[in-house]
């Protein structure tokens, strides 16, 4: 095609508009498949081989703490007589006499406390009062925080306004005031309930670990409803949410199926570094005595019992204490390498 040469036309060759060869077409074949947002992510989480190790250790812990348990011949409550403060792979004089008879005596693998419990089954029984401590706690303050924090960005203006400045007004809150507070009102109500039918579990846990649990939901959601609250004040201008205002959807439907979907990712990882967060306040409390009720043991009561005989029996500390660190350097790195893997904003 001829054209001016002054004119700014392009110049069009007819070769251009031939249909492409099978060469042609070969050498645009995507050379990678497409994937999805959660294999895409799975995908770099298993490359991860520092978070591999940790939820290895996880699951251990889980196996150690949940499982165990049920096939251990010793229980936490039972007290051995004439075993008191044994050193780990030691036996009683009465052990060592069974030996002798020829009974089978399961050796305390820890040792045991100064009333002859086995210490290893306390620490696996303590082990699961902070796992499900830490995972409630996180399930609690997932659910409070984003729904709080997704309506708040939702509907803005001034229903933001109000439910941002409680927000402000709750992060003033002591919250071990908070606890002491609420364990100290709630004992005698706690008592009552646990003498109804089907309340035996009220009992067990005590007044001060329910007390935890309503200072997580009503205290510890704050930090999640602010990150949810800022990934929806984004997402809501996207068009779909546009569309699929226009086509009828109630706002409850647009929160749920629309905006809490799409950063799903983003609530997975906030929830799993809530995790040892949980575990180490219901620890510290424990350690303190504001925690689950005798003769359940937790990994902080274990440790803040053992420390008046820490120059004498020092492993009775140490255990609980190595262990709680390593529960929560797991469930942080496991938490990094989630963040890692499921973060658009980290694939370079």
């Amino acid at each position: 095609m001829k054209t001016n040469p002054l004119s700014m036309q392009l110049k069009l060759d007819p070769e251009d508009f031939l249909p492409a060869t099978n060469d042609e077409k070969e050498s645009l074949v995507i050379m990678r498949d497409s994937v999805s947002f959660w294999k895409d992510g799975l995908r770099r989480l298993l490359k991860n081989k520092i978070a591999m190790i940790s939820l290895f250790f996880i699951v251990v812990i889980m196996i150690f703490s949940f499982i165990v348990p049920g096939f251990y011949p010793y229980r936490y409550e039972q007290q051995i007589k004439g075993s008191e403060n044994l050193s780990p792979m030691t036996y009683s004089e009465e052990e060592l006499a069974k030996k002798e008879a020829g009974e089978d005596v399961f050796p305390h693998f820890l040792g045991t406390d100064k009333l002859g419990r086995d210490y290893a089954i306390r620490v696996m029984m303590g082990s699961r009062i902070s796992l499900i401590v830490g995972l409630v706690a996180a399930a609690i303050i997932l659910v409070i925080g984003s729904l709080f924090g997704s309506v708040a960005a939702f509907f803005g203006g001034w229903v933001d306004l109000i439910m941002m400045r409680l927000v402000d007004i709750i992060y003033t809150i002591p919250d071990i005031l908070l606890i002491v507070l609420l364990s100290t009102v709630l004992e005698d109500p706690l008592k009552s309930l646990a003498t109804q039918p089907g309340f035996g579990w009220v009992q067990k846990l005590g007044a001060k670990l329910i007390s935890i649990f309503i200072v997580f939901a009503l205290l510890y959601w704050v930090g999640m409803a602010r990150m949810v609250r800022s990934q929806i004040l984004t997402l809501k201008e996207s068009e779909y949410v546009t569309a699929a205002k226009a086509l009828g959807a109630k706002n409850g439907r647009i929160i749920k199926k629309h905006l809490l979907t799409n950063c799903i990712g983003t609530l997975i990882v906030t929830t799993t570094l809530q995790i040892p967060s949980s575990i180490f306040t219901e620890s510290f409390l424990s350690f303190l005595g504001i925690g689950v009720a005798v003769p359940m043991p937790s990994l902080g009561s274990l440790a803040g019992t053992a420390i008046n005989g820490f120059q004498t029996y020092p492993y009775l500390l140490f255990i609980p204490a190595v262990l709680i660190s390593l529960i929560i350097l797991s469930f942080n790195l496991f938490g990094d390498g989630l963040r890692d893997a499921f973060d658009p904003k980290l694939k370079n």
